[in-house]
């Protein structure tokens, strides 16, 4: 039974809302999200137990480590700005073995450069945003996709959703989107929704219906697997 849980801890992938909600009616018990990685001897911040305030979306406050948002010459961002996620703290690696270069891209004045796309409120609460190569850049416009992520599953119809880039002649890339389904409901509808919650250059031209999005052994989504697999030939 689940009567001796104290509480649920999910990393590797942003939870929507939802999903959160449905897992804490089902277990009786909070939903953690958190955010680690191996080069910091893993967890780097967590959403605090109850009574402390937990921010759905998010994976909480710096857990040993201080987290910053880093331009792209490595100056600390404010509050509410998204940029590169830096960390720094005694369970941070200082360099990869025999790898100059890795680490010439990966530290900047003693951060380390996680490579995640993220955004810093004043209580120093970290949402992700995703991965910074897996921006998607429509016409110079550079899109988050957990954004249209959240838009899709925010659909009661919704399961799961990924959304990635498309080459497209025009605009470099374009925005497309996956989705498992919970019940019926159609593509044309699906776009409908995200129009009503997304500017109209992050909403998705096309919504494939899939039975399953593929994953690593880790949980994590494989984006771009998922867009060579998804993008027309």
């Amino acid at each position: 039974g689940t009567e001796r849980l104290r509480f649920v801890r999910s990393c590797s992938s942003a939870l929507s809302p939802e999903l959160m909600s449905r897992m804490e009616e089902r277990f009786g018990v909070p939903v953690l999200e958190a955010y680690g990685m191996t080069e910091a001897s893993h967890q780097m911040s967590s959403n605090p137990l109850p009574p402390d305030r937990r921010i759905p979306g998010s994976v909480g406050r710096g857990t040993g480590v201080e987290i910053a948002v880093l331009d792209e010459a490595g100056s600390l961002l404010p509050s509410g700005s998204a940029g590169e996620v830096g960390i720094r703290g005694p369970n941070v690696i200082d360099g990869y073995e025999n790898n100059p270069e890795a680490n010439l891209a990966s530290f900047t004045d003693g951060w380390f450069r996680t490579g995640d796309l993220g955004t810093l409120d004043g209580d120093g609460y970290l949402r992700l945003l995703g991965r910074i190569k897996e921006l998607i850049n429509r016409g110079g416009e550079k899109i988050a996709p957990r954004e249209i992520d959240e838009a899709l599953e925010s659909h009661p119809a919704v399961k799961e959703a990924v959304s990635f880039g498309v080459p497209h002649a025009t605009w470099g890339e374009e925005v497309a989107a996956a989705v498992v389904l919970s019940e019926p409901v159609s593509e044309k509808e699906l776009i409908a929704h995200c129009r009503g919650l997304l500017a109209e250059f992050k909403v998705p031209k096309r919504v494939h219906i899939v039975e399953s999005i593929p994953r690593t052994p880790t949980g994590k989504v494989q984006r771009r697997f998922v867009a060579e697999q998804l993008s027309p030939r």
